[in-house]
């Protein structure tokens, strides 16, 4: 049972809605469930799916990076926990590993509404529903301990996701929430960063007393901040 409904689109910077649901580590509210860690939710137009099943075994693999990471995995699939019990045999047996995250059962499509990615005024479940019906719920959220939403990224059903990016942005989501920096296109954990815009050039001066690269003025370049 969904418990808060929201009539606007979801985007950065929105608290994540929050919900009830079954999961196939028990019944979870969600807000309680992130705590005070960071959080992936990632969402399945339904199970037995081929390319979702890659992602999943992916996912249960990388899951340790997550953890490093102070970061908690969820997943959704469009169908009840009975069958992503099943599902996960699968998922272990080709691809090497099983989920050892929890998988929320949206069978009522309640979640996948909340969230934007079916029409609100849809009515019905799961049955009958086609993965093509469901094709929308291939998003993933990225949300922080204060349950807003960081990070949104939708994929279409034919091109599997790429979980190596998604935790590329959760360590520069925690590096630009604890120091006044941006990280510029590609970069990854210990190259150099972006001074933030909203920090002056005397105020940067007592962060940086050693001064910056400044190809331009705006665009003053500093080592990543250590801790």
């Amino acid at each position: 049972m969904a418990l808060q409904m929201s009539s606007a689109a979801l985007q950065i910077g929105s608290v994540a809605p929050d919900f009830e649901a079954d999961t196939t580590e028990g019944r979870i509210r969600f807000h309680d469930w992130i705590g005070d860690k960071w959080a992936v939710l990632f969402s399945h137009p339904k199970d037995f799916t081929p390319v979702c099943t890659t992602e999943l075994g992916y996912m249960a693999k990388l899951k340790p990076e997550f953890d490093k990471r102070n970061t908690k995995v969820i997943g959704l699939s469009v169908d009840r926990v009975s069958d992503h019990v099943k599902w996960s045999a699968d998922i272990k047996e080709t691809q090497g590993q099983a989920p050892n995250y929890p998988m929320i059962g949206d069978p009522d499509l309640n979640v996948s509404k909340l969230y934007g990615m079916l029409p609100a005024d849809l009515e019905g479940s799961c049955e009958g529903r086609t993965p093509a019906d469901n094709q929308t719920v291939r998003n993933v959220y990225v949300i922080g301990p204060d349950k807003k939403v960081k990070l949104m990224i939708a994929y279409p059903m034919t091109t599997g996701r790429n979980f190596d990016e998604v935790l590329r942005v959760i360590d520069s989501l925690q590096l630009t929430a604890k120091h006044k920096v941006s990280t510029p296109v590609n970069w990854k954990q210990g190259q150099d960063v972006i001074i933030a815009g909203s920090v002056s050039d005397e105020e940067a001066k007592k962060t940086y007393p050693q001064g910056w690269k400044a190809p331009k003025p705006y665009l003053r370049i500093v080592p990543q901040p250590k801790g």
